[in-house]
């Protein structure tokens, strides 16, 4: 009987040994480029592995196996750490909207609110799927043309998330952009959670498909993001939506362009014609992992990864003969996303051929004016470019491991935000990795912390 709990012992400290492990791998190493998912599993499973190595040890002391017990005891304590720096209190909303912020919510808001912001026993419960009460479902309307895009026939489409019936409407409408690096992806990609637990609150939920590169520009795709809101606030009254309270939101170059088109809406530039006489402006707008600045990020993204085909900043001209690689790139994501998506994965664009100087194509540089004319284009797409005093209130949620986007520069944007006097709320999770919101939400402690500061920011705008 010892020697099989000694077995067993072994087995379940090596696990939780290994996933622990992986949390306090930087993803800037050449090994975090190709750990980038594992990484972000082993963050989403932190309290199972807390759990399995307790249980490592305990099995490991009865069965006198002082390796099996170290173990244990390692890799709980390294899995536990982690989920008490990621979901530890923080007091940006007491800075931004003053010490009884709560307190001035309505009472619908602050029902809604989760209670507390994590505890292990609110895991359990969610982790075990025995939620306090039993919500109905969501009206939830799918492949909603929203524009016809202007000399086409071609319609954008959105899905359309509405509260249930006998669920109290806050009047609020949460405009978002998916996740996409620009050219990948599509709506209804791993957002269903977050967008069924926002229509619970009462939120109406517009979940946008812009158009993506090569069909579309930056510009182009900014202004998608702008007709997004246009429609929304002409169809205020069918979805009981006050056009005042229109909340902009996006994940990684989804965000980006949410703050582009939050930050810049009468921009002469980034605003297509058929808009110029349209209210654009938004309530708020709430960025997950977002690239606030185009410049930093490529430097960021460029020196940081050393397996990346492009080596130096001087290599961004419309001479490169490479790309940047991307984390699916990795032949283990590419099997994974395939099993997930199967037949989906050729439609959300993972196995797309890109050129080798598509991000100049993407930015609209001018191949004649060379590496000057990108620099300024990167410049005219960075958020913090058109940070002004009139900007909408910002949430801004980032790791600070993230592969690909630079924390240091969601920082500089919150600076700059302080600066000009608009309320910012910046929240900075330790040991997490780009997309941790997406990543088996139900159990990540990073997700359930960053929808409850979510919750609390749009209860603030309503």
């Amino acid at each position: 009987m010892r020697k099989l709990l000694k077995t067993i012992a072994l087995m379940l400290t090596s696990l939780s040994l290994t996933m622990s492990g992986l949390l306090y791998i930087k993803s800037r190493s050449p090994a975090g480029v190709r750990l980038w998912f594992p990484r972000l599993v082993a963050s989403a499973l932190s309290p199972f592995t807390a759990i399995t190595g307790a249980v490592g040890w305990l099995l490991g002391m009865m069965s006198d196996s002082p390796l099996a017990a170290l173990m244990g005891l390692v890799s709980a304590s390294a899995s536990t750490r982690h989920v008490q720096r990621v979901t530890r209190p923080h007091a940006e909303f007491e800075r931004v909207f003053g010490a009884d912020w709560l307190e001035r919510l309505s009472p619908e808001r602050h029902l809604g609110l989760l209670k507390p912001r994590w505890s292990w026993q609110s895991w359990a419960q969610q982790a075990l799927g025995r939620p306090v009460t039993v919500s109905p479902e969501p009206r939830w309307e799918r492949d909603v043309p929203y524009v016809t895009v202007p000399g086409t026939d071609r319609k954008l489409l959105c899905d359309v998330w509405q509260p249930p019936l006998g669920v109290a409407p806050s009047g609020l409408a949460f405009v978002y952009m998916h996740g996409s690096a620009w050219y990948l992806v599509d709506k209804d990609v791993g957002t269903r959670p977050m967008f069924r637990h926002l229509a619970l609150q009462g939120h109406v939920v517009m979940d946008v498909a812009y158009r993506l590169y090569p069909e579309a520009r930056m510009a182009d795709m900014v202004g998608d993001v702008k007709r997004a809101v246009a429609w929304m606030k002409s169809n205020a009254v069918r979805f009981g939506v006050n056009p005042a309270r229109i909340v902009l939101a996006g994940g990684s170059a989804g965000g980006h362009l949410a703050l582009m088109a939050a930050y810049a809406p009468r921009h002469p530039d980034l605003t297509p014609l058929d808009l110029k006489d349209a209210d654009l402006s938004v309530r708020a707008v709430a960025a997950f992992y977002s690239l606030a600045d185009l410049r930093a990020n490529f430097e960021y993204v460029i020196r940081g990864m050393p397996p990346m085909r492009i080596q130096h900043q001087d290599d961004l001209h419309p001479a490169s003969p490479h790309p940047v690689s991307m984390p699916w790139e990795s032949s283990m994501i590419t099997r994974w996303m395939r099993y997930r998506w199967g037949g989906e994965f050729e439609r959300l664009g993972f196995s797309k051929q890109l050129p080798a100087n598509w991000f100049e194509d993407l930015v609209g540089a001018n191949p004649v004016s060379g590496q000057a004319d990108l620099l300024d284009r990167l410049t005219l797409f960075s958020p913090i470019t058109h940070v002004h005093p009139g900007c909408p209130p910002t949430l801004l949620l980032q790791g600070d491991d993230d592969l690909l986007v630079p924390a240091e520069a969601t920082l500089r944007l919150r600076r700059k935000l302080q600066e000009a006097g608009v309320p910012v709320v910046c929240v900075i999770f330790p040991h997490t990795d780009h997309g941790f919101d997406l990543i088996l939400p139900r159990y990540s402690p990073s997700a359930q912390v960053s929808l409850y500061d979510l919750d609390c920011f749009l209860a603030l705008m309503v």
